[in-house]
This record gives structure tokens, sequence and C-alpha cells, in this order.
């Protein structure tokens, strides 16, 4: 068992692509993390590269601890635990999460809620994520994955599919509906083979034309430009693009009583609404706080019943910055995933 890892941690904070200035990434050798009790440790096999992290490292999302570790899609084995970590063993196919450690005792975990936890702390960002060759996470917050997927294809499941499933949700599309997914990368184009498996028709709006041709190999019904109106009107939508000014957009699409479930955890200044326009019918706007474990659980399960598959690109450990790089840039449909 190594006592070093290979990792890349967030400087100061700021654009990944600037010309002549430091980068906020930086590759660093740091000792590999020593599991507090109930925790096990991990060694990374793949970790996807989520929006939220290029928030964290470009300084949308203010750091909750100085040089953090990124990432949260992480897919690994079990090297070694504590001894009270329930029923895991050494060897285990584990996925680490966001959500990493919720208090148990407030109102709203009480209820149901834990992703609205007060005291809720997240993975690569309050806690050294998986742009690393090990990681560490509470027992009972992993996630217990197939052996027969490569972690590649399941990297992207841990944030990208579960914060996309619990966006349908809050959108309560009805069955058999009509839905609008707006931006289509990583979150999305799971989010859509989800709603079509489950039935809906599905409208994409998105400006990347590779990212068209992902929707369409998919499913959707149509495809088109990201300020376009959809073919007819919507049931529901979900707006992954972190770009406010798609709001009133997407709520013109919206038919009678039609639901707009914003998915990011970071959105662009939203402009004035104009209520007989955009709001009245009973019209709804809906954020999205993190996830439940539930949600996690019931994603995946969903994920192995319609046979939910990430298109993924697969970057060196690395290149991780020339990872966050292209994915602001959009050069890539899908999702990028590091690869140790």
């Amino acid at each position: 068992m190594p006592t070093m890892m290979r990792a890349w941690r967030v400087t100061t904070p700021g654009p990944v692509d600037a010309s002549g200035a430091a980068p906020p990434l930086e590759r660093v050798e740091i000792p590999v993390p020593a599991p507090l009790p109930g925790e096990l440790l991990v060694q990374v096999e793949a970790c996807g590269v989520c929006r939220t992290d290029l928030h964290v490292t470009e300084g949308d999302l203010p750091v909750h601890r100085d040089h953090v570790v990124p990432g949260h899609e992480i897919v690994g084995r079990v090297v070694a635990g504590d001894g009270a970590v329930g029923d895991w063993s050494v060897g285990d196919r584990v996925g680490i999460a966001w959500l990493r450690h919720t208090c148990g005792r407030c109102r709203w975990c009480t209820r149901g809620d834990e992703n609205l936890c007060p005291y809720a702390r997240f993975t690569g960002w309050h806690a050294d994520g998986g742009y690393a060759e090990y990681a560490t996470v509470r027992a009972d917050y992993a996630y217990r994955l197939p052996d027969d997927v490569p972690a590649v294809d399941l990297a992207p499941l841990l944030c990208a599919g579960i914060i996309g499933f619990r966006a349908l949700r809050r959108a309560a599309l009805p069955e058999g509906g009509r839905l609008g997914l707006y931006g289509f990368g990583g979150s999305a184009h799971l989010c859509a083979q989800v709603a079509i498996g489950e039935g809906a028709t599905v409208h994409v709006l998105t400006r990347e034309p590779a990212a068209q041709r992902l929707a369409l190999e998919l499913g959707a019904a149509s495809a088109a430009g990201a300020y376009d109106a959809p073919p007819e009107p919507l049931d529901a939508a979900v707006l992954f693009a972190p770009v406010g000014d798609l709001v009133p957009v997407t709520l013109r699409a919206l038919d009678r009583g039609g639901i707009l479930s914003i998915a990011g955890i970071h959105l662009s200044d939203v402009p004035p609404l104009v209520y007989e326009e955009d709001l009245f019918y009973e019209k709804e706007i809906r954020s999205v706080t993190a996830n439940t474990r539930d949600d996690g659980r019931t994603f995946l399960a969903l994920a192995e019943r319609h046979g939910v598959r990430a298109t993924t690109h697969a970057y060196r450990l690395d290149d991780a910055l020339g990872a966050l790089r292209d994915l602001k840039a959009g050069r890539f449909d899908g999702a990028a995933v590091l690869v140790p």
C-alpha cells in the first residue's frame, strides 16, 4: 500500500483557460488519506468531470476547504476500512458521490429531505474528492456498484445521473408527457434516457450540434438550438445549462400548468420575468438542491433497468486541467472521465 499519491488541488480559483495566468489547479503529490472511523479508503478507478468541478475551480462556488481536491463522481475499489463499515469488504466496487455527510437530526433530515440539511458536506468541495489516486467515503454514504460495467461508464452516473434524475422528478412530468431539456451535457443525456425509458416525448434544446446529434441518437423526438421554440408545448422542462437568460425562454415554452426544474448548483442572473407571458396559467419554477441517498439508489436501479449508459470521453488523470477546459468550451458531447 503506497503512502503517497498523485492528485490535483485548487490553488487560487480563476478561469481554467486564462492565457498568461497560473492555472487554478496544480498537480501535487500528497499523502494517501487515512480513513476515519466509519470510512472506507477507496482506490480510484475513474472520476467523472462535472460542471460543478468547473464552478469550484473557477470560483463561481467559493471553495469550502483550502486546496481541496475536486471530483465527486468516483468509482473505485475498497482497499481499507476501520472495521466498523457495515458489510463492505476489501475489493468491493464502490461509488462516491457529491453528498458526503448530513447531520441526521435537523428537521429536514428527519423528514427525509437530507439534501436540504444545513450541515451537509460535499465531496470535492468540503472534503477531498476524486481527482486523485485514492479517496475516502463514509460507508453509509457509499453506493454499491456492479463489477461487470467499466468504471468509466459508471462514473458519470454518480452525480450527472443522480442529479438529473432528481431534477426530472422535481419537474413532475406526467405519464407520457412532453419534456424539454435545455442544455445536453453529461447530466441531460442521462436524464433523457430515463425519461424516454419511462415513455416521455423528449425535446432537446442546446447550442452544440454534436449534442443535438447525440440527443437524436438516444431517441429524442427533436433537437434544436437553445433559444428555439420546441415543436409542441411542454408539460415540463429541465434547465441544465447554467444560463439565466434561458429561464424566460423555457417558461414560455411550457404549456398551462407546466413546471420548470433548474438542475444546476450555479446559474447566471435571470432577467426580469413578465408575469402574464412567463408565469401565468399556474406555471412553476423549482430549484434542485443536491440529492438524497435514496435518490441515488433509486436512480442507479432505474439506470440498470432501462440500460442507461453514459457517452464518455476518457482523459488521463494528468490531463484534468485539459478536461475542464474542454468542458468549458463544449468540445465534447456526453461526459469526460479521468482515469488514474
